[in-house]
C-alpha cells in the first residue's frame, strides 16, 4: 500500500506549488457529493483550523496543537456506521481518548520547535455549531471550564478518522479573543485579516512536517487504531469490515 499523507486545510494551504504530480479526483461520500475536487486517499492526515483563543496567554497569531476536544454541535453526522453504508455494519463505540494521535501531535510540535513558531501544547478545544459566534455568556462558561480554544470544524473529523482507523491530528492557527474580551470582539474581517497574515506560518509548518512525517514508520501506530475501532464495533468477529483489517 503507497503511503499518502492527507492534509486538510483551509486558506494559505492552496498553494498549486506545496504539491508535485498531484492530480485531482471527483469523489462520492457518505456525507453526500464534495463541493470540489480532492486528492484522495490517505494513511495519516494532519489538518489546520483557524480558532479563537479563550484564554489570555494565548495569542492571536499563535498555534495550539490540542490533545481533545469538547463537542457542543448539533446534528452533525459524527459516524460512518449508521446503517447508511453497507460496508461499515453495526454500530462503532469508538474510543475518543485521546482525541488526537498523540505520535502526530509530537511530529507537528517539534516542527514547530525548529521553526520558531510560537505554539502551546495540549489543552481542549470547544467545538460550536456556528455559523454564528458565541455570546458573552457561553464565551466565559467555556473559559470556566477550562477550555483553551473555540472552533466551528474541530468536528466530526477527528471521530470519523477514529473509525477508520487513521491517524489525525489538527493544527490551531490563532485569530482572535472570541468575545470574553471587553476590548476585542471577534469579527468576520478580524478572523480573516489575521488568519491571512499568519497563513504562510501554517503552510512552512506542514511543508516541513510532511517531510518528517514520512520518515516515520506507522506501520504499528495504525494498526493499533484500526485494532481498537474494530474491537468497538458491534458485530461478531466473523463480520469483515475492509477499512479495519490491519
Amino acid at each position: 500500500m503507497v503511503f499518502k499523507i492527507g492534509i486538510i486545510g483551509g486558506s494559505g494551504l492552496e498553494d498549486p506549488n506545496i504539491l508535485h504530480d498531484a492530480k485531482e479526483v471527483e469523489i462520492n461520500t457518505p456525507f453526500g457529493k464534495p463541493s470540489d475536487k480532492y486528492i484522495e486517499g490517505a494513511s495519516v492526515i494532519i489538518a489546520t483550523i483557524a480558532c479563537g483563543s479563550l484564554q489570555e496567554d494565548v495569542k492571536p497569531g499563535e498555534f495550539v496543537f490540542p490533545d481533545s476536544v469538547f463537542d457542543r454541535t448539533t446534528g452533525r453526522k459524527c459516524t460512518f456506521f449508521d446503517g447508511t453504508v453497507p460496508e461499515v455494519p453495526g454500530v462503532c463505540h469508538i474510543q475518543m481518548h485521546p482525541a488526537y494521535n498523540e505520535k502526530l501531535r509530537k511530529v507537528l510540535m517539534a516542527t514547530a520547535t525548529d521553526l520558531k513558531l510560537k505554539f502551546h501544547d495540549g489543552g481542549f478545544g470547544v467545538c460550536i455549531n456556528g455559523p454564528r459566534y458565541s455570546t458573552k455568556a457561553e464565551s466565559q462558561v467555556f473559559r470556566s471550564w477550562g477550555a483553551k480554544i473555540i472552533n466551528m470544524t474541530m468536528i466530526p473529523e477527528c471521530c470519523l478518522a477514529k473509525e477508520l482507523g487513521i491517524p489525525y491530528a489538527t493544527t490551531a492557527l490563532i485569530t482572535d479573543y472570541d468575545c470574553w474580551k471587553d476590548d476585542e470582539q471577534v469579527s468576520m474581517e478580524l478572523v480573516m485579516k489575521t488568519f491571512k497574515e499568519n497563513s504562510h506560518k501554517a503552510k512552512n509548518l506542514f511543508i516541513e512536517a510532511v517531510k518528517r512525517i514520512a520518515k516515520e514508520d506507522w506501520k504499528g501506530e495504525i494498526a493499533a487504531l484500526k485494532k481498537a475501532a474494530r474491537e468497538g464495533v458491534m458485530v461478531g468477529p466473523e463480520v469483515v469490515i475492509r477499512h479495519l483489517v490491519v
